[in-house]
């Protein structure tokens, strides 16, 4: 995160968070590899340093694109970062790590059965077609409506296939990316 934040040091626009009055606390997620462990990150960036919440000790000296280097009980260690895309590899005396960056807004695609139709946007479910789970339908054939400022938008069959599941109704609120409708494909 360090590494990061030092990266971009000249750029406050680039900066996830940035604001030009004090706010919260960043949070990042890492997972390690290869065991999978989940390592939840807070910190801010203040005019006296780091603040890193349940880190008091921690005290960062210095942080570029590549190397970070923090101090704690008054030990100062260099840590050399190298990011690739999400990707993170920290090398140190006291040996080499790696870990993969938790995105922070899951894509809610990446989270859902293959043929699940998920809402576009937020809105109001206006009106759903005259079809029931179990039914057979056809590509591109419309399912339900969606309203959203003032404006309606189609919700289609994205294959031909059954009608496995069904999850709107009419007058109903839902938000970006709640699931609408379930096509499997076949008969």
């Amino acid at each position: 995160t360090a590494a990061r934040t030092g990266a971009t040091a000249g750029l406050p626009a680039r900066l996830g968070g940035w604001r030009n009055l004090p706010s919260g606390h960043q949070t990042t997620v890492y997972r390690a590899e290869p065991d999978g462990t989940a390592y939840e990150i807070r910190h801010r960036l203040t005019r006296d340093g780091l603040d890193a919440p349940g880190h008091p000790d921690v005290r960062l000296i210095t942080a570029g694109a590549e190397r970070v280097t923090l101090e704690t009980a008054g030990v100062r260690r260099t840590f050399e970062v190298a990011v690739y895309g999400t990707r993170v590899h920290v090398e140190s005396p006291l040996g080499a790590c790696a870990f993969t960056t938790v995105p922070r807004f899951p894509d809610p695609a990446a989270r859902t059965e293959p043929g699940s139709l998920l809402a576009p946007m937020p809105g109001t479910v206006v009106r759903v077609a005259d079809v029931a789970v179990g039914d057979r339908v056809e590509q591109g054939q419309p399912l339900l409506w969606l309203e959203a400022m003032k404006m309606e938008h189609r919700i289609t069959a994205p294959t031909p296939g059954t009608l496995t599941a069904l999850h709107a109704a009419p007058g109903r609120q839902v938000e970006v990316g709640a699931l609408l409708a379930v096509v499997s494909d076949g008969p």
